[in-house]
């Protein structure tokens, strides 16, 4: 009795420090929702704060997002379509690299394993000079290609799938092989639908990776009506005046792709991070 007690004593003060960890975590998030409301000179004079002039919210910085902000939803709608297109493409070849090096003993799998995980290993500030210069080669600079090409084989996605394919059963390989099936036909129609937990993590972490990745979109992109949301929000940061009205209130928007991304693969977010973190 005494030691069921202590087991809910603990289960309940756990519960207290993880709602604490929450809310200090979420309490940067609830201030920017909060300044949003709040009016453009009333920002550019108090700034963000802590304190909140609750007599001075309004709706008026959505307001003029929804209708003077035409510049603002094009740097949406491509952040939208890179982030969709390097989603699906990573997902498409990491899994199929990582399948490849789990499943297939071929000559030299091994060296492409140590050189993914080497790649792992070196900081992107390294990497984007000699990737920059092959972009300008093949006359990539201020495409959308240019963006989305050095990302779609990622190799945290190749190790993540590796990992995930090594605790597949080979048997159903063996299996489809003897029922007729060709090496493509087992990955597109057993095995890929048994990585539906891995895919799902994956496209999460992908997808929050090009949402908010500034960095190399601002090394290729040079046209304004070709900047992603990052960049295009942080050019309304000038020395010569500061559009609050839209960087606030455009900053909490960007948070909803994010969040219905989640959403929807939740489910499999979890079991596929753990079962790809120990297999292997």
């Amino acid at each position: 009795m005494m030691k069921k007690n202590n087991n809910k004593l603990l289960g309940v003060v756990a519960t207290v420090v993880m709602a604490i960890v929450s809310l200090i975590a979420l309490f940067p998030i609830i201030s920017i929702v909060l300044s949003s409301f709040i009016p453009s000179g009333s920002l550019m004079r108090n700034g963000i704060s802590f304190s909140f002039p609750w007599d001075e919210l309004t709706l008026s910085n959505y307001t003029y997002i929804f209708t003077q902000s035409a510049e603002y939803w094009t740097w949406y709608g491509n952040s939208l379509w890179i982030s969709a297109l390097m989603i699906v493409l990573s997902l498409f070849f990491s899994s199929m690299v990582g399948y490849a090096l789990a499943m297939y003993d071929f000559k030299g799998s091994n060296i492409f394993f140590v050189a993914v995980v080497f790649i792992l290993m070196v900081p992107f500030e390294i990497l984007m000079l000699p990737l920059f210069r092959l972009m300008m080669d093949m006359m990539l600079i201020d495409t959308y290609l240019g963006v989305i090409l050095p990302g779609i084989v990622a190799p945290v996605a190749v190790f993540f799938f590796r990992q995930y394919a090594l605790g597949l059963p080979k048997e159903l390989m063996d299996a489809a092989r003897i029922d007729g099936s060709t090496e493509y036909g087992i990955f597109f129609k057993i095995m890929l639908p048994l990585m539906g937990p891995s895919l799902a993590a994956m496209a999460i972490l992908q997808g929050l990776g090009s949402w908010n990745n500034f960095l190399w979109p601002l090394l290729v992109l040079r046209s304004n009506d070709m900047f992603t949301l990052p960049l295009g929000l942080a050019t309304l940061l000038t020395p010569y005046g500061n559009n609050y009205d839209v960087l606030i209130a455009g900053s909490v928007m960007t948070i909803i792709p994010i969040v219905i991304l989640f959403i929807f693969f939740q489910r499999y977010f979890i079991s596929g991070l753990t079962v790809g973190g120990v297999k292997g």
